[in-house]
């Protein structure tokens, strides 16, 4: 008890809040690597294990040029050129020799580590911010932030606008439906390997600027990059399809890799600051992608379960019993409107027999009164008739 309290005692949320910048400029560089990694991942749908070595090759062509007297911006094209190239080698050996996606990314990534070697000529090549004019450096934490968030800005603004060319629109339906693409007269080949040309191309600059910011390249620096890739854009896309939901967009998505990336970075500066053993780092790294990678399984889960079914199933039946009760009021209702129609068209007809009873009387007592007047009319005139005679015989 009394270590533990200790333990407890001996951190210092200081100590975490001033290492927190630090950890936020490292997590924008993985960003940038995992905005290429998004594109074989996501938008190819395309296992490629070429990135820990392009990464690797990235860092280590930039540092022998910066040594050699090549300005460190030209350093960092030349690093994403010989990233394309890699990914180029990827695409060739998947598409021309028809070898599977992972082994075609694995061949690739161990003939790199013998390529990142010669290049570089040892394990571990320094470039030290006193000795050289560096793009960003741990030495200057604002600064990296600053370059690390323009380049973040500007991949994130040629992808927005490349994915919605013609080009890049074959990619994403290459990736969503090659055999629908390929019904449609795209070239499948091309458009994967123009895209891990470019997701590696991403990879390689993300590994060069690394390099400077920490100051030295080794030939081991990519070792784990896929899986810490994977982690920036799951964590990012589980927590922009949270927070935006059916809104979320494909350039939100892409400011959540790099999200994702700080994300992950803060929360290994948090297993640091707790003080974990540093050899466990790479299974901290595994736990936190396995957690973010089971998020959307789990909620799919979660909405099958048979404690939601069953709960789902009674609130059927209880809306289906409402249901029946409205039926069966809306059948009483109906019955009742019938019987007051029957009830209200036999009065009809009683009314109508009698009108038209009366109407019979009225024209029988009419007819009457006529031939009354008839027999008047007629009763007159016959006497009218009877009289004329006798006048005439008195006057003779």
């Amino acid at each position: 008890m009394d270590s533990l309290i200790s333990y407890f005692q001996s951190l210092n949320p200081v100590t975490f809040v001033s290492q927190l910048p630090g950890n936020v400029a490292q997590g924008i560089i993985w960003g940038l690597m995992a905005l290429g990694l998004f594109i074989t991942f996501r938008l190819l749908n395309f296992a490629d294990l070429t990135v820990d070595g392009s990464f690797a090759t990235g860092g280590a062509v930039t540092a022998i040029l910066i040594i050699n007297g090549v300005p460190a911006w030209a350093a960092a094209l030349i690093a994403l050129a010989a990233g394309i190239l890699a990914g180029l080698v990827t695409g060739f050996l998947h598409t021309v020799l028809g070898i599977p996606d992972i082994l075609s990314g694995i061949l690739t990534q161990i003939a790199l580590y013998s390529v990142n070697l010669n290049i570089m000529g040892k394990a571990n090549l320094p470039v030290s911010y006193r000795n050289y004019s560096l793009i960003l450096s741990a030495s200057d934490i604002p600064k990296a932030i600053c370059f690390g968030l323009i380049f973040v800005a500007v991949t994130i603004g040629l992808m927005y606008w490349f994915f919605g060319t013609e080009m890049g629109s074959t990619i994403r339906s290459t990736g969503s439906n090659p055999n629908m693409s390929k019904a449609q007269g795209i070239n499948i080949n091309t458009a994967k390997v123009l895209a891990l040309a470019i997701s590696n191309g991403l990879v390689a600059l993300s590994g060069s600027l690394f390099a400077q910011y920490q100051g030295f390249a080794d030939v081991n620096m990519g070792r784990g990059a896929i899986v810490i890739g994977l982690a920036a854009v799951i964590i990012g896309m589980v927590i922009g399809d949270a927070i935006f939901r059916k809104k979320s967009n494909f350039i939100i998505k892409l400011l959540f890799v790099v999200v994702g990336g700080i994300l992950y970075y803060i929360a290994m500066g948090i297993v640091l600051w707790l003080k974990m053993p540093t050899d466990d780092t790479k299974l901290f790294t595994a736990v936190i992608v396995a957690l973010f990678l089971a998020v959307p399984n789990l909620k799919e889960m979660s909405k099958n379960s048979f404690k939601r079914s069953a709960k789902k199933n009674k609130k059927l039946a209880a809306s289906g019993a409402i249901m029946g009760e409205l039926h069966m009021d809306a059948g009483a209702a109906a019955a009742k409107t019938k019987a007051q129609a029957e009830s209200d068209k036999k009065e009809e007809n009683k009314l109508k027999a009698a009108m038209e009873k009366d109407k019979a009387k009225q024209q029988t007592s009419l007819k009457k009164s006529v031939n009354d007047q008839k027999n008047v009319n007629k009763n007159v005139k016959n006497k009218k008739a009877y009289n004329k005679p006798k006048n005439k015989g008195g006057r003779h």
